[in-house]
């Protein structure tokens, strides 16, 4: 069983520097991501985000990722399995590229659901 609680995750988007990644105000800009912590605390479980891999940054983009909001990780459900519609990936499944730019509708681009969400693969559901 994971132990619930919080826990510490390095920020993805700027890499831990605390400072915004892509130099776009100033080269001493604070990450907006993290406010200049260069870490986020999150509730446990955590798992890498699907969507951008773990990068912090929405594919294709130099935004932050729009599911796990810049810090690379998620916070998900307790005993998650792989999301029956996008096979875990944390992509649109239905999109025409493999690098989809459109996460899951089901997981939300966490690549993973509750097992009570499982139950009616191919079903988008509301979290």
């Amino acid at each position: 069983m994971i132990e619930v609680g919080w826990v510490e995750v390095p920020c993805a988007f700027c890499g831990g520097a605390g400072r915004d990644p892509f130099g776009l105000m100033s080269p001493l800009a604070t990450c907006q991501v993290c406010g200049g912590t260069g870490q986020r605390i999150l509730h446990r479980p955590t798992a890498p985000c699907a969507f951008c891999r773990g990068t912090g940054v929405h594919p294709g983009s130099r935004n932050t990722c729009t599911t796990c909001d810049g810090i690379g990780t998620v916070e998900i459900p307790a005993q998650a399995i792989p999301c029956p519609h996008c096979g875990g990936s944390g992509r649109a499944a239905d999109y025409r590229w493999p690098d989809s730019p459109l996460s899951c509708a089901c997981c939300r681009g966490k690549g993973v659901v509750s097992p009570s969400k499982a139950q009616t693969p191919g079903v988008q559901h509301d979290h």
